[in-house]
């Protein structure tokens, strides 16, 4: 019989593609949902990828909530943590995304403690940031961002605060070497459908040209294929235990990805940016603009993540960024997102 894993929030961009590559290596899946409306959608996803959805089914479980968690890791032999909170429209208060991202990861890890492998899916923005970096910097996976900082957004707040609780958890419960996090970058990659995220969101608006420019910010890129690679090989590789699997391949400026997206789809060349915003008038419109408040920390440095040790421990070897970005964008106009 074929193992069973867990996959929470198994309708979100990353989780569909994590579901889709454990079917394909011959699993079971169990799908956690906040409302089960969503699974047929789900399936046809799934279904149309190639997944054999025989094997998948659904469990009601929200990340707020303490009910169904127990029951739905009961049987299975791995979980994979996928679901958090991602909105490109940041709220105000800093701790606003905390609690359904810190509390809801506690309250899976608890009921899957006794599961053989679990794998957290965290982010690059949970190691990333500190006040006064240099203009270029590599990080790994012994770093951490300083929450302390106030230029940080919630969702960056959220990510290392769930993060942190959950090695916590998994020290003290003793179950830290059945753990693994994986930490991507920016998420680039093919949608499985419209229910695309917030990282595809930002290549469809540069598609749909709803900035004349862009700020002077870079991001590790990674291809959602190898991120969901990633996290079916920590499954299956209990080295990875204890470690955070920082993913990423090439650090690309907003600039240069949209100069990607500009030779990739001459259709579209006219409306993606080609003109780099001044920091200074982004720190200014940030005061009335959420979403560029966001992007504050970033101005000016150009992250690099160490990830040579990954692909020695599970293997994964990571899709060059133009790829990545290629293949979002080839996905949204197929599924008519622009």
């Amino acid at each position: 019989m074929a193992r069973r894993v867990l996959v929470t929030g198994v309708s979100g961009f990353i989780a569909k593609h994590v579901a889709l590559e454990l079917l394909n290596a011959g699993y079971e899946v169990r799908g956690t949902l906040r409302a089960l409306n969503k699974a047929e959608q789900v399936r046809r996803s799934l279904s149309k990828a190639g997944a054999d959805i025989g094997r998948l089914d659904f469990v009601a479980a929200d990340l707020v909530k303490d009910e169904g968690w127990e029951d739905a890791a009961a049987g299975c032999a791995g979980v994979m943590h996928v679901a958090s909170p991602f909105p490109i429209a940041q709220p105000r208060g800093r701790d606003a995304l905390t609690p359904a991202a810190r509390d809801g990861a506690l309250r899976v890890l608890r009921a899957s403690k006794n599961v053989e492998r679990i794998v957290m899916t965290s982010s690059l923005v949970a190691v990333m940031y500190r006040p006064n970096r240099p203009k270029v910097v590599t990080v790994t996976e012994e770093d951490w961002t300083d929450i302390s900082w106030r230029a940080l957004s919630p969702y960056v707040i959220s990510k290392t605060q769930a993060e942190k609780a959950a090695w916590d958890l998994a020290t003290t419960e003793g179950f830290r070497h059945r753990l693994t996090s994986v930490n991507p970058g920016f998420v680039f990659g093919p949608a499985l459908d419209d229910d695309i995220g917030a990282s595809l969101d930002t290549i469809r608006l540069l598609l749909k040209g709803a900035y004349p420019a862009v700020p002077p910010a870079s991001f590790p890129v990674v291809d959602v294929r190898d991120v969901a690679a990633l996290h079916v090989r920590a499954l299956e590789t209990p080295e990875t235990g204890g470690h955070r699997l920082l993913a990423a391949s090439e650090t690309k400026s907003l600039k240069e990805i949209c100069d990607i997206l500009r030779e990739a789809f001459p259709a579209y060349a006219k409306k993606i940016p080609a003109k780099e915003l001044p920091a200074w008038f982004v720190r200014l419109a940030a005061l009335f603009d959420r979403t560029l408040a966001a992007v504050i920390p970033d101005l000016g440095c150009a992250p690099h993540a160490d990830t040579a040790y990954v692909t020695e421990l599970t293997g994964v070897r990571f899709r060059p960024a133009r790829d990545a970005a290629i293949a979002a964008g080839e996905s949204l106009i197929k599924i008519k997102a622009v």
